[in-house]
C-alpha cells in the first residue's frame, strides 16, 4: 500500500467514525415523570406510555423513560423541573402550577367546561391559544391536550346542593375549587390527588373532588360513603395536558421533534376517547363497592355556580393578571 492509498483509507476511517458519532449523538433519551399509578389501566399512564412507545418506534433516535406514581419528582414539583430542563416531559393538572402561574388556576375553574364536548371546542379557542402562550412563556410546550371530568365523595353523605358540604373537612383540587368549597361554609385541606386517600384513612379528610380516573386508580371507594359523579351536571371539569420542557424540545432535531408531537397527537386522540368512558367506570367501580352515587341536579349546579361566581370567579378576575378577560374567552366558547 503506497502513502497515497494510506491518506485515502485514513480519510475513510475518519469519515466513518465521524458519521458513527454524530449518529450516536443523535441518540436522545428523555425522562418522562406523572403521579399517577403505572401499569394499572390509568389512562393517564398509558397516554404517556403511548407517546413514549410511538416516539421510539418513529425510529429517530428517540427513547423515553417513564417514572409513574412519583417516583422521580414529587406531584408538585414537576413544573418546577420541567421549566428548568431537569425534566422532559410529564403529566399533571396544570393548576397545580398555579401557585406559580396565577393564570392556570382558570384551567379548573368551577363550571367553565361543563361537558366534554364543550372541552374540546376549548382547545382551539383563543382561550387556550393564551393558556398555550402563557405556559411557553414559562419555559414549557403542551405536546397533548387532556380534559378530565371530576366528581365529590363523602364520608359523611352524598354532596349535592352547597349546604350539603357545610362543616366538612374538604380537600379541593386548585385554589379556584378551595375559595368556591371555603365559601359554601366547608374547611379546606390541600393536597395532590395522590394523598387523599391516606387522608381519609387517617381522619384527616371528610370529603373530597378530584377526576373520575384517580377517584377510580386511587381506590378511594375504599373510604367514601357517597359518590356524587359527574352526570349531566358536571362542575368539577380539569385541564391535564403532557407537557415538554422548552429547553429539552429545542435541543431535538427535527425529526426528533416530529416524532414527539405526531405522537402526542395520537395520543390526544386516544385519551379524548377513552376518558368519555371514564365516567361509567366510575360509577360501575363505587356501585360494587356499595358506595352510593348520586348526580347533582341543574338547580344543584346553578346554585354552586352562583356561589363560584361570587368567590373564585370574583376573586380570579380581580387578582389574576388578564383574569377577567380568560375568563370571558373561555365563556365565549358555545
Amino acid at each position: 500500500m503506497n502513502g497515497t492509498q494510506r491518506i485515502a483509507r485514513a480519510l475513510t476511517l475518519g469519515c466513518a467514525l465521524a458519521f458513527a458519532g454524530s449518529s450516536f449523538a443523535q441518540d436522545v433519551t428523555l425522562r418522562a415523570s406523572h403521579q399517577f399509578p403505572g401499569g394499572k389501566g390509568d389512562p393517564r399512564d398509558e397516554m404517556v406510555q403511548m407517546i413514549a412507545r410511538d416516539a421510539e418506534a418513529a425510529n429517530v433516535g428517540l427513547k423515553i423513560q417513564v417514572f409513574p406514581g412519583s417516583s422521580l419528582f414529587k406531584a408538585n414539583e414537576q413544573w418546577g423541573a420541567l421549566t428548568k430542563g431537569q425534566l422532559d416531559l410529564s403529566s399533571f393538572p396544570l393548576d397545580y402550577a398555579s401557585g406559580r402561574v396565577p393564570q392556570f388556576s382558570v384551567t379548573l375553574m368551577p363550571g367553565l367546561v361543563r361537558n366534554f364536548d364543550r372541552a374540546e371546542r376549548l382547545n382551539d379557542s383563543p382561550f387556550m391559544k393564551d393558556i398555550k402562550a402563557i405556559i411557553e412563556k414559562n419555559g414549557a410546550i403542551v405536546i397533548a391536550d387532556a380534559w378530565l371530568s371530576g366528581a365529590f365523595a363523602s364520608k359523611k353523605g352524598c354532596i349535592t346542593g352547597p349546604d350539603s358540604i357545610k362543616g366538612q373537612v374538604t380537600r379541593a383540587a386548585g385554589p379556584a375549587f378551595e375559595q368556591m368549597l371555603a365559601a359554601a361554609g366547608a374547611s379546606i385541606a390541600s393536597m395532590p390527588s395522590s394523598e387523599i386517600y391516606s387522608g381519609m384513612q387517617t381522619g384527616v379528610l371528610d370529603a373530597t373532588n378530584t377526576s373520575s380516573e384517580s377517584f377510580v386508580s386511587y381506590r378511594l371507594y375504599e373510604q367514601v360513603k357517597c359518590l356524587t359523579a359527574p352526570g349531566a351536571n358536571a362542575l368539577w371539569f380539569m385541564y391535564e395536558p403532557v407537557l415538554m420542557s422548552k429547553q429539552s424540545f429545542d435541543k431535538l432535531n427535527e425529526a426528533q421533534q416530529k416524532a414527539i408531537l405526531a405522537a402526542g397527537k395520537k395520543a390526544q386522540d386516544w385519551f379524548a376517547k377513552e376518558v368519555r368512558k371514564g365516567d361509567q367506570k366510575l360509577i360501575d367501580a363505587y356501585k360494587k363497592a356499595n358506595v352510593e352515587v348520586v348526580e347533582m341536579s341543574a338547580a344543584d349546579y346553578d346554585a354552586w355556580l352562583k356561589v363560584a361566581q361570587e368567590s373564585s370567579y370574583k376573586n380570579f378576575a380581580e387578582k389574576v393578571k388578564g383574569g377577567d378577560e380568560l375568563i370571558k374567552k373561555a365563556l365565549s366558547v358555545q
